[in-house]
């Protein structure tokens, strides 16, 4: 057999197995749904309690307080003021006078001052919701 082809071979093969590996490690293979996460109820009451997180996309501050939800993140009541070029703000969050990402508002209008680079802490959205913070 030419070496060429030797060399293709082989490294279709290692694609393969490449691939076969990725699959298996994400858990493609078993057929199990993912585990809820930690915080799937904690970020679910605050969307029922009509809390409203607005952010945009090129905000660290906003990527810092969604990953304190961690995989639960799918379920805040998460709003998108930025427009997708990144230098503009939508109409809607303009209407609302958003001006700082992230912005946390309550049924009632009260917006929940940020307290630190990540955004609010879940304890604050916890008291100011009455939402249970699993421990």
């Amino acid at each position: 057999m030419n070496n060429n082809v030797k060399i293709f071979l082989s490294v279709i093969g290692l694609l393969i197995l490449g691939t076969i590996a990725t699959v298996v490690a994400r858990g493609g293979g078993g057929g199990m749904p993912p585990a809820p996460g930690k915080y799937d109820g904690f970020a679910q009451c605050l969307k029922d309690s009509g809390a409203v997180f607005y952010g945009a996309f090129w905000c660290p501050h906003c990527q810092a307080q969604k990953k304190l939800f961690g995989t639960s993140q799918k379920f805040l009541p998460y709003v998108e003021c930025s427009t997708p070029d990144g230098k503009g703000q939508t109409p809607f969050c303009t209407e609302k006078n958003i001006s700082n990402y992230p912005t946390w508002e309550l049924k009632d209008g009260t917006r929940i001052p940020v307290e630190n680079s990540a955004g609010v802490t879940l304890e604050t959205l916890a008291a100011k919701t009455s939402c249970v913070l699993p421990q």
